[in-house]
């Protein structure tokens, strides 16, 4: 049987399920799950919305049947394949979960992640708090190596975020050290790879005084508090502002400061999702040539390159916590509450 942590109702806890163990079909693969990371979003999924501030919310609830099953950060081995697939059974691997339909401009082009009708692991499709998972191609299976396997299945969201994020500041990060706004576990990530990317230590703002002293720790080089109204004028007297910032939390005020940090020229990547609004004057972004744009994970490409980083030991590790499945409310309350440091995994 399939032993699943699912949504029975949007807005309550999840519940234990059961389910019949999938058989594989044609070139379809069955993961058993080892890790499975416990992202923000899943929080936004279980409430069944996104808030967009000034009390609107975005209906996230349409599309699944219920009970449904989260968790996209996955590690695991094959138990069993499809007459089709190229990959033998036992193989360890992530699982790359940012799926399309196949056929549209976005996946012709390679973008997957960004497919209007999505077959996304854990988003749009069960997902992997649970005891095994169905892919529907071996193709989406990535080696790992001698990588830790507690934390692997957390690059295929806080890693590919952070990591195809970053890159989107490669053009500005030559010019100076880029600035990491949000210390979760995917902001941590992106301090690993921006490391790595640019060569640089970046920046890094947060309001968690444990998190800024734990990013200091891994290496970055300066940590300011974003919620002290002096702030801003700080980071500028420190550092005479940054061409690239990238904004982990995704609140008013935290766009708020990276925007403000920003010298002329330079661009904020907006990642986070935590919600609420952002308002600039018009004129601002011509007189500054500044630009702001939205990140939504990676590619499969990326997820490959970044991939590649890892097993060559290039990318420093963030602190993971492995729970048990039935620990998955727990592991769920105590991220919206901001308690965690790092990332917390289930392991079934």
């Amino acid at each position: 049987m399939l032993k699943r942590q699912s949504i029975v109702e949007y807005g309550k806890p999840l519940a234990a399920t059961e389910a019949p163990l999938p058989v594989p079909q044609g070139g379809e693969v069955l993961v058993r799950v080892g890790h499975c990371g416990v992202c923000h979003s899943d929080i936004h999924l279980q409430d069944g919305h996104f808030d967009l501030g000034s009390g609107r919310e975005l209906d996230v609830t349409g599309g699944r049947a219920l009970p449904f099953t989260l968790g996209h950060e996955i590690e695991g081995v094959v138990a069993a394949a499809g007459p089709d697939a190229a990959v033998e059974v036992g193989t360890t691997c992530v699982v790359y979960p940012w799926i399309g339909c196949g056929a549209c401009p976005s996946c012709a082009a390679g973008e997957e992640q960004l497919c209007d009708r999505p077959r996304a692991i854990g988003i749009t499709v069960d997902g992997g708090y649970a005891s095994h998972v169905l892919v529907p191609d071996a193709k989406y299976l990535i080696p790992y190596g001698d990588a830790d396997p507690e934390l692997v299945g957390t690059y295929m969201c806080s890693g590919l975020t952070a990591y195809a994020a970053i890159r989107k500041l490669e053009s500005r990060a030559g010019r100076a050290p880029v600035l990491i706004v949000g210390l979760g576990g995917v902001g941590m990530m992106g301090l690993q790879f921006a490391r790595a990317l640019t060569g640089a230590a970046p920046y890094v703002a947060d309001i968690d005084q444990g998190k800024r002293a734990t990013a200091l720790a891994l290496g970055a080089a300066a940590a300011f508090d974003p919620a002290d109204k002096d702030a801003r004028k700080a980071f500028l007297k420190a550092t005479g502002g940054v061409f690239g910032a990238v904004d982990f939390a995704g609140t008013g005020a935290s766009l708020d400061f990276a925007t403000g940090a920003l010298r002329k020229g330079g661009k904020a990547v907006v990642v986070g999702l935590i919600g609420g609004t952002f308002q600039m004057p018009v004129a601002m972004f011509p007189l500054r040539a500044i630009a702001i744009e939205g990140s939504y994970v990676g590619s499969l490409a990326e997820a490959h390159e970044m991939m590649a980083l890892v097993r060559d030991g290039k990318v420093a590790p963030i602190p993971v916590e492995a729970r048990s499945l039935d620990a998955a409310n727990s592991a769920l309350d105590d991220l919206r509450a901001g308690e965690i440091v790092g990332r917390v995994v289930l392991a079934p």
